[in-house]
């Protein structure tokens, strides 16, 4: 039998999640080996430099650059503050005196009699990261990072937008939407079916700090975002709600799975994430709920799970069939020659209304449920 790995969406209520946690640069870690932590815990931090302001001391006093270390009244590692004296000469018979000062909050980094400058930095921005899930930390990377552990239930989505987050799951029918005010602040919202700009608006602004939808209008999300939605890594934006689309662009209803799993962990805290790596299947907006159970094997999957075989539940992850499901009906050994005159193996789709396709394998996820 003809087959092909593809990536894995995941849609599963037991499995082992692990998380690294890295800083931008070397640092401090905050936490030790098997210790546990919560979402918001932070478990490494550092500092990295602000920005740096020159000043050409030698020319503002006119002097040579050699002759600079005579006039300079503050030192190396020096905290000062907008307004210090950093450099004065003595005028001529002690009157008409010159002076530099400080134009920014901050602290000396260097004196040079070379170039005859002093360099000032702005203060150091402090960075912490934090756990982002609850668990246990499995390893350290000495002055970088950690690895949490947990056993959790995992609900991948097609496409998402925002950073991490995390709240309680909420379930909200259309019913509830049509109401005036919305019991969401902190919550993490989910909806079976599709939402559009204005009812996103609406959550959001109601306190709500994740939306996990069936399906969205593209347009819409352009719009949400103030740009057209590219294929590089989402996460970023400016949002307050970080939006997980499970299904795909348009009018779909979330899967009937997708949706009896996270209404099982209705009120359990979970943590958010809409980082996306479009198109390329590397990265996967995420919802992860830790469950109180002894890991188990089940629902861990393996390599061969994202198999596609005969019968295999996929999704398509490219135009012009973005975001449909289907059920894998063949899968011709030899390569087809397509629309676009390239030639590529194909999959033979059935999706939900009973239509079949033929559409290239690479285009295809695995949906991994249980």
């Amino acid at each position: 039998m003809s087959k092909s790995y593809t990536p894995g969406l995941k849609i599963t209520k037991n499995t082992n999640v692990k998380k690294i946690r890295l800083l931008p640069m070397k640092g401090d870690i905050l936490t030790k080996i098997n210790s546990q932590v919560e979402y918001s815990d932070v478990v490494a931090s550092t500092k990295i430099p602000g920005n740096i302001h020159m000043i050409n001391v030698a020319r503002e006093l006119n002097v040579e650059p050699n002759k600079i270390k005579e006039l300079i009244r503050v030192k190396i590692n020096q905290e000062i503050e907008k307004g210090t004296i950093i450099a004065q000469n003595s005028g001529l018979f002690g009157l008409f005196k010159s002076e530099i000062k400080s134009p920014i909050n901050g602290f000396i980094s260097n004196i040079s009699d070379i170039t005859g400058q002093i360099i000032i930095s702005e203060p150091m921005i402090p960075v912490e990261v934090n756990a982002y899930i609850k668990g246990v930390v499995t390893k350290i990377f000495e002055n970088e990072g950690v690895e949490i552990e947990t056993t959790a239930a995992l609900i991948q989505g097609i496409i998402g937008i925002g950073r991490e987050r995390n709240g309680s799951i909420k379930i909200l029918s259309n019913q509830d939407l049509d109401s005036n005010s919305l019991d969401v602040e902190g919550a993490i919202v989910v909806i079976d079916s599709y939402i559009n700009l204005e009812t996103y608006k609406k959550i959001e602004d109601s306190g709500a700090i994740g939306i996990i939808v069936g399906g969205f209008d593209y347009e819409d999300l352009s719009n949400l975002i103030g740009k057209p939605l590219g294929v590089a890594i989402t996460g970023n934006e400016k949002i307050k709600a970080t939006l997980v689309i499970t299904e795909g662009f348009g009018k779909i209803n979330m899967s009937k799975s997708t949706f009896k799993l996270l209404n099982s962990f209705s009120g359990y805290n979970a943590s958010i994430n809409g980082a996306t790596q479009i198109r390329a299947g590397v990265m996967r907006p995420e919802i992860i709920i830790p469950i109180n159970k002894t890991k188990s094997n089940k629902g861990n999957n393996k390599a061969e799970d994202s198999v596609i075989s005969i019968d295999s539940k996929v999704r398509i992850i490219r135009e012009p069939y973005f975001g449909k499901t289907g059920k894998v009906t063949d899968l011709p050994f030899e390569p087809v020659i397509l629309e676009t005159q390239t030639k590529a193996r194909v999959a033979e789709i059935e999706l939900t209304d009973g239509k079949k396709y033929l559409v290239p394998r690479s285009n295809l996820e695995v949906i991994l449920e249980d």
